[in-house]
């Protein structure tokens, strides 16, 4: 009702401006018929009736046409209705500036009304003379009116008719929006077990489908959440154990063995407590923002290679680490570029019996970052690919499970992708981002 309500004022507004060029028209119209009518071929002149109603008074009458004949050398009316001087004056005036054989005029009467005419050039007595029909615009004016007050009634039943049909719609979405509202307050209270189906409607329903899929990405997030925090403390307690263990058996003075060798141990589950905080820290901090945290760089692939080379090549002297595409160059930042790498050659040293090898390849559209490994292929089973980038997922010799999650999300938010392949000589992991990465100062 509103909608037709706001529609309905400006009509109203827009209605009574847009006819009026269109009635005003057809009062020119009127006149030039008139002035016809009484126009004789077979005469000299026109001869307009003598009429003794007051110029003034025509002007209740809605579609009376006046008339009157005026001459170059006579300044008043030859013939015709009796006009006041001022109005003469301007149709004179008026007249003898006239070019063509008929032209229409507009003039405004005593600040109040509009005098429409029409000025034919015609011959009286072989004199040039000029035949003046005029009409007030009180055809136009009521025209309009009626038209205005027309449309207000069309209006007026147009929004009762308007009743029937909202209260019908306001019915018939008060029941899905009532039960969706429902839903989402139970969503604000974290209760979001009950599915929500709605079937009939297929805007609502693909509405209720929407939703559907919100809430179990809710539970899958909700469950991905409690699984972390429950592998995160198993994590963490193990060292804290150990720990608490040996600096009791210090204190009481019982050791299991030398106290050089005690403090080690206290030391090592110290550092490895500490590489596991942060690992969880950058993977949460990964895990809670859209998009890469940090300034886009353009860099040489090689230098970011060489860097974890010379930080890993001595932990095993038995496997050598290689670079290929060293002169690749990579639009990302270049911070996480780094902890993703670092991770995959953590992983591949577990793995490898004599090589890793660290390749940069583009094409087209992106980069292909690529860390392989000559150790046992890995027996994937179905969907297996996919988990081993979820947080905690370990293979036989990992340590926390963290690692290629963390990968994983240093990819997306490059909006990349990791993936994993057995090859002919082991195994392969890769990231792949975009040759031009959307850049975030």
């Amino acid at each position: 009702m509103i909608l037709v309500l706001l529609v309905g004022v400006v009509i109203a507004v827009i209605y009574p401006l847009s006819i009026k060029g269109t009635l005003t028209e057809e009062t020119y119209q009127i006149i030039e018929a008139e002035q016809q009518r009484y126009t004789f071929p077979d005469r000299d002149a026109p001869l307009p009736p003598e009429t003794d109603q007051d110029f003034i008074e025509r002007r209740d009458a809605s579609r009376s046409v006046g008339h009157t004949l005026i001459t170059r050398l006579y300044r008043g009316p030859l013939q015709g209705d009796p006009i006041p001087n001022e109005v003469i004056v301007e149709m004179r005036k008026n007249a003898l500036d006239q070019k063509a054989p008929k032209a229409r005029y507009e003039l405004t009467y005593n600040n109040q009304a509009s005098l429409f005419y029409v000025i034919s050039k015609v011959q009286v007595n072989r004199q040039e003379a000029y035949f003046i029909s005029y009409m007030w615009d009180t055809y136009r004016n009521q025209m309009i009116e009626r038209l205005w007050w027309r449309l207000i009634i069309i209006l007026v039943f147009a929004m009762i008719l308007s009743l029937l049909p909202a209260i019908w719609i306001a019915r018939y979405l008060r029941r899905p929006l009532t039960v969706l509202g429902e839903r989402f307050d139970q969503i604000a209270n974290r209760n979001w077990k009950e599915p929500f189906v709605w079937e009939g409607d297929e805007e609502f329903q693909k509405l209720s489908n929407q939703f559907e899929s919100m809430r179990q990405n809710l539970m899958r997030y909700d469950k991905t959440q409690k699984t972390f925090i429950q592998h995160a403390s198993h994590e963490l307690k193990t060292p804290i154990m150990i720990i608490k263990s040996y600096a009791q058996s210090i204190k009481d003075g019982v050791m299991p063995d030398s106290m050089e060798n005690t403090m080690d141990v206290i030391l090592n589950e110290s550092d490895r407590m500490d590489h596991r905080v942060k690992s969880m820290l950058t993977y949460i901090k990964l895990d809670s923002i859209d998009e890469p945290e940090g300034n886009y760089e353009t860099f040489r692939f090689g230098g970011l290679a060489e860097e974890i080379r010379d930080r890993f090549m001595y932990q095993r002297d038995d496997v050598t680490i290689s670079i290929a595409g060293d002169n690749i160059m990579l639009s990302a930042v270049q911070e996480q570029m780094l902890t993703a790498l670092d991770n995959l050659v953590q992983n591949a040293l577990r793995y490898a019996k004599s090589d890793i090898q660290m390749e940069a390849i583009e094409d087209k559209e992106s980069v292909h970052i690529s860390v392989s490994n000559d150790g046992e292929p890995i027996l994937f089973k179905a969907g297996e690919k996919e988990r081993l980038f979820e947080p905690f997922q370990k293979g036989d010799k990992g340590q926390f499970g963290i690692g290629l999650a963390i990968v994983k999300k240093v990819a997306e938010r490059h909006k990349g992708y990791a993936k994993v392949e057995n090859k002919e000589n082991g195994v392969t992991f890769s990231i792949v981002i975009p040759r031009k990465a959307n850049r975030n100062s």
